[in-house]
């Protein structure tokens, strides 16, 4: 089985099982087993209720002049799509920041005209591609990172060791369709790691 059609096995698998898996609206496309999470259920939690409260309050700033995608990980918050011009950027940037729990903020807006609904296909496509990469990747548990697309642009996010940061973006470079490969992590020590991994159930990461 190649490693496309892997991937969306695997998606259509895990879109039955209640919980486990959390789409992003937008280009934006995330996977990851709840029960492999990294984050705390407070922060999971956390990044749940600062994503709902940004989609409710982010159009009120941007309008009809661009699209803005957010996604948190253990409460920070990565900002991308297009708008018009810098000060909407940092108006979308300053109105997230001040969501209650957001530690951190990740602003990858560009200034431009919206994406196409082919490109917003394309970047699902690439996502699909780099979950498959990193199902593959055996020295690293792929359900620990989550993953954005946006104008052939990964984001990495997650909770993961330097090496394991260093092995999924090495990974992702290789596929098609990937301009740029950006990390956006939150780095804990290796012994925690595998610990972590311990608890979970979790066969593939440093092994």
């Amino acid at each position: 089985m190649n490693k496309l059609a892997k991937a969306l096995l695997v998606a259509g698998l895990l879109t039955t099982l209640s919980g486990c898996v959390e789409m992003v609206v937008g280009s934006a496309v995330v996977s990851g087993f709840a029960a492999a999470d990294r984050r705390t259920i407070g922060a999971q939690t956390e990044d749940k209720a600062i994503t709902f409260k940004a989609e409710a309050r982010v159009p009120k700033v941007v309008g009809d002049a661009g699209h803005v995608n957010i996604t948190s990980y253990n409460r920070r918050a990565l900002i991308t799509g297009e708008v018009r011009d810098e000060a909407m950027k940092r108006a979308v940037e300053r109105e997230v920041a001040a969501i209650e729990g957001v530690t951190a903020v990740s602003n990858e807006l560009e200034i431009a005209g919206a994406s196409s609904l082919t490109s917003r296909s394309n970047d699902a496509l690439i996502t699909t591609k780099v979950m498959a990469t990193l199902v593959d990747t055996k020295t690293i548990s792929s359900t620990t990172f989550k993953v954005v697309t946006e104008r052939g642009v990964v984001y990495l996010m997650g909770r993961v060791s330097p090496r394991e940061g260093t092995v999924a973006a090495e990974a992702v470079r290789s596929v098609s369709g990937v301009n740029k490969v950006v990390k956006i992590f939150d780095y804990i020590a290796e012994e925690e790691v595998q610990a972590l991994n311990a608890r979970s159930g979790d066969k593939q990461g440093g092994k």
